[in-house]
């Protein structure tokens, strides 16, 4: 998986791929195999430090300085997996269709922007396709928006551009 290789987005790809979300310290400080390089303890810190105050993670224990993955760092590398999937096609076409109206403008701004950070391509004013494996996702992400009455997902096989 091609995911973006910023030492935070690795910790993140890293405590998602473990039991519950949960790594120590002392699991990157001594296995740099976690992140796929050495690491300083400064820069773990630093990293560490910079997912918390983003919400991503969350010290479990200060003792033994264990940290879990938080909700919204379980979404971020789930958005960032998608973003990054190389994975061979599934023959699939998501299409993002909607008419949502002026008064919500700014949840149909955040939905193209989501769009366009995961690759759609615009075929019409608010028809958005993809080959990328992201129905389930984004049709969470509408719900939270609050916008579902006026956005369709759809998955096709056979479509004609």
């Amino acid at each position: 998986m091609a995911f973006k290789k910023s030492l935070t987005n690795l910790i993140l790809l890293a405590m998602e791929k473990s039991v519950d979300g949960y790594l120590a310290f002392e699991d990157f400080a001594y296995n740099p195999l976690l992140v796929g390089r050495d690491l300083k303890k400064s820069q773990l810190s630093v990293a560490l430090k910079r997912l918390r105050e983003n919400g991503l993670i969350e010290l479990v224990s200060d003792e033994k300085l264990v940290a879990r993955l938080t909700d919204s760092g379980k979404d971020k590398v789930l958005w960032e997996k998608i973003k990054s999937d190389d994975e061979k096609w599934d023959g699939k076409w998501r299409i993002v269709i909607w008419d949502i109206p002026e008064k919500r403008r700014k949840a149909r701004d955040l939905l193209r922007y989501k769009l366009k950070w995961l690759g759609f391509k615009q075929l019409q004013k608010s028809i958005w396709v993809t080959k990328k494996d992201c129905t389930e996702m984004l049709r969470d992400y509408i719900n939270k928006l609050g916008i579902k009455e006026w956005v369709r997902v759809i998955e096709a096989e056979n479509v004609d551009f």
